[in-house]
């Protein structure tokens, strides 16, 4: 594990260091807690002059086969709303990036499984940090519902900011 202390004074010559975080990945979710997350991870993007690769995962419309004709239309209506809802979940946080003066990136994906979203996206944009928020499920909402978070911790081959 890695840890780093920035000293940000003049005197410390800290433009001239090499800097731990170039491409940072905050992932969304639309919910309150990803967006303090994202809250942080833009300023340590402001502070070491990273840019921000924001990213939302759309979970796939599951059908079941027998009934997937009458589902059809259902499914084109989730995946225009879905797409839609992380256009506008990724505007914010371009604008918020923008009056930050932080470089971002932003991407959406489909995928049935978050966290391996996510791990792949710290490997195709070169990511050297992840900030992530967690829902601090415990107990049996854990055991069902899984840990996102958790799951990236224990695969991402970089470091892991959590955020509650």
């Amino acid at each position: 594990m890695s840890i780093y202390a920035i000293d940000t004074s003049p005197e410390s010559g800290t433009a001239q260091r090499a800097v731990p975080f170039r491409r940072i990945l905050l992932p969304i979710d639309g919910s309150q807690l990803s967006r303090n997350a994202f809250g942080v991870g833009l300023e340590l993007a402001k502070t070491f002059g990273a840019i921000a690769v924001v990213m939302h995962v759309v979970p796939p419309y599951n059908t079941m086969a027998y009934v997937s004709e009458f589902l059809a239309a259902a499914e084109l209506g989730y995946s225009q709303h879905a797409v839609e809802s992380a256009s506008r979940y990724l505007s914010e946080a371009k604008s918020k990036a923008k009056e930050a003066g932080v470089a971002c990136e932003c991407h959406y994906m489909f995928g049935e499984h978050p966290h391996e979203a996510i791990l792949n996206a710290v490997t195709e944009h070169h990511c050297d940090l992840v900030v992530m928020a967690t829902h601090g499920w415990h107990g049996v909402n854990r055991l069902l519902l899984g840990s996102e978070t958790q799951k990236v911790l224990a695969g991402c081959p970089v470091p892991v900011l959590v955020c509650r």
